[in-house]
């Protein structure tokens, strides 16, 4: 359910390329562990990903999960279980439908009460519209320009 469609996809979730470029982050790291003195870069097919892009990507992973977790709380302090409550987030924001538990593909989102729905529409418009994109109209700087 994190993982939505390929770049450019109007899918929901994480992009599989950034997905991608985590991984490769990730063992990049693992290796300069190992090789504390090598110079090895993050690349995506033979290019080379600048770092002011993994810097965005990890930001992006980071406020996705923080979002998610965050959400998720919010859904169980309404009263759904912990199972419903994260299948119902993380169904939003990456705009897949179903979840799991009460909110099921057997299931729906009615018994959700009004709080709840508040919630899962924030979530919807931010997996639709993309995280940055909503998030910023939050910020009075971006209002004075």
């Amino acid at each position: 359910m994190f993982i939505g469609g390929c770049a450019g996809s109007t899918g929901g979730g994480m992009k599989v390329a950034r997905i991608l470029l985590l991984f490769k982050h990730a063992q990049n790291q693992l290796f300069r562990l190992i090789h504390p003195k090598a110079v090895r870069l993050v690349k995506l097919g033979n290019t080379p990903v600048d770092r002011d892009v993994m810097a965005s990507i990890l930001g992006f992973f980071a406020l996705y999960m923080g979002v998610f977790v965050v959400a998720s709380f919010l859904m169980a302090a309404t009263g759904l279980d912990l199972v419903s409550a994260g299948a119902s987030v993380i169904a939003t924001l990456s705009n897949i439908g179903p979840g799991l538990g009460s909110v099921g593909p057997v299931d729906n989102f009615a018994h959700i009460t009004d709080f709840g729905k508040l919630i899962l529409i924030f979530c919807m418009l931010l997996g639709r519209l993309e995280l940055f994109t909503v998030l910023v109209l939050f910020f009075p700087s971006f209002w004075r320009k």
